[in-house]
C-alpha cells in the first residue's frame, strides 16, 4: 500500500510538470520581480523555500530579481544599540543613527542571508543595494521622516549585466541621495515598485502576510484594472497598509510593467503558483485587455 501510494505521489508530481509547461514557455525570459518580507524572513524553511522557488524561475529560463525588506530586523538591533524609533503616521523617522543602522541590517546581514539561501538552492546570487551603479537615485520623500528617500531616477543596467551571467540580483532597499554621501531607506514594497517600472517587468509580486486585496464583504479579488482599484481606494474599500501597496502596483504599471500580483508569501510556493499555473494567486491587477 505504501509503494502504490509513494508512486501515486510521483504520477501527480509529473503530472503538475507537464501542466505547469505552457506557462514555463510563457515566462522564458521574461523580468519578474519579487519583492520579499513579512514573516517568511525569519523562518529558515520558509525562507529555504522562498530560495528554491527563486532558483527554479531562474532555471526555467526566467530572469527574477528579489527586493527585500528587513522592519524586523532593523527594529531589534535599534533596540540593541539603544537607539529609539519614532513614527509618523505610521512610517519610521530616520534620523542619522537610525540610517546607519539601517543600510548595516539591510545590505548586511538580510541581504547576505537571502543570497546564501539561494546559493545553498544551487543558484548564484549576487547581493547589491540602490546604492551599486547608482541603481536607484533617491529625493527626501518627506522632510518629517528624514532620510527616507522617494526613487527619482533608476539606472537599471546593472541588473542587466546580471542577468546575462545568469545571476540572480538581490537589492536591498537603500539608495543614494542627489547630494554627495547621502543615503536614503527606502520602502521595500516602493522600491520593487521602481525597479519593476525601470525593467518593464513581465511581473511584479508583492509577498504580503494576507491573501490578497480584499472586497467589502472580505474576499479576495482576484483580478483588477487600475481603475477598479483607484475606485476601492476611494470608497474605503481598500485601506490600512494595503493602500500603500496598490499605490505602488497602479505607479508600476504606470511605468510600463505588464501586471502586478499582491499575494499571500505565507503559502508554500506562493511565486510558482502564480506564474505556472492556471489558477494563479492573490490578487492580479493589470489593465484591461
Amino acid at each position: 500500500m505504501k509503494s502504490r501510494d509513494m508512486n501515486h505521489d510521483w504520477i501527480a508530481t509529473a503530472r503538475t510538470l507537464s501542466e505547469a509547461l505552457p506557462y514555463m514557455q510563457r515566462y522564458a525570459g521574461a523580468v519578474v520581480v519579487v519583492k520579499f518580507g513579512g514573516n517568511a524572513m525569519g523562518d529558515d524553511a520558509a525562507m529555504a523555500e522562498f530560495a528554491r522557488d527563486i532558483v527554479l524561475m531562474r532555471q526555467v529560463g526566467i530572469n527574477p530579481v528579489v527586493v527585500h525588506g528587513g522592519g524586523p530586523m532593523i527594529n531589534d538591533m535599534l533596540k540593541k544599540l539603544g537607539i529609539k524609533s519614532e513614527f509618523v503616521r505610521g512610517k519610521r523617522v530616520t534620523d542619522k543613527a537610525t540610517i546607519d543602522v539601517v543600510e548595516m541590517v539591510l545590505t548586511g546581514l538580510v541581504n547576505k542571508r537571502i543570497v546564501q539561501a539561494i546559493m545553498d538552492e544551487g543558484g548564484r546570487a549576487v547581493g547589491l543595494s540602490g546604492k551599486d551603479d547608482d541603481l536607484m537615485v533617491c529625493e527626501a520623500d518627506d522632510p518629517e521622516l528624514g532620510f527616507v528617500g522617494r526613487p527619482v531616477e533608476m539606472n537599471p543596467q546593472v541588473l542587466r549585466d546580471l542577468f546575462k551571467a545568469g545571476i540572480i540580483p538581490v537589492v536591498a532597499p537603500v539608495a543614494t541621495g542627489m547630494q554627495p554621501n547621502e543615503t536614503f531607506n527606502v520602502n521595500g514594497d516602493t522600491a520593487a515598485g521602481a525597479i519593476a517600472g525601470a525593467l518593464k517587468a513581465d511581473r511584479l509580486l508583492l509577498l504580503t502576510d494576507v491573501s490578497g486585496v480584499k472586497d467589502g464583504t472580505g474576499n479576495v479579488v482576484t483580478a483588477m484594472t487600475p481603475d477598479e482599484v483607484t475606485a476601492m481606494i476611494a470608497d474605503g474599500t481598500i485601506a490600512g497598509g494595503m493602500i500603500p501597496k496598490t499605490e505602488t502596483a497602479l505607479k508600476a504599471i504606470e511605468e510600463g510593467v505588464r501586471a502586478v500580483v499582491i499575494l499571500d508569501g505565507r503559502v508554500p510556493n506562493a511565486c510558482l503558483l502564480e506564474l505556472f499555473t492556471e489558477h494563479g494567486a492573490g490578487s492580479l491587477i493589470r489593465p484591461p485587455r
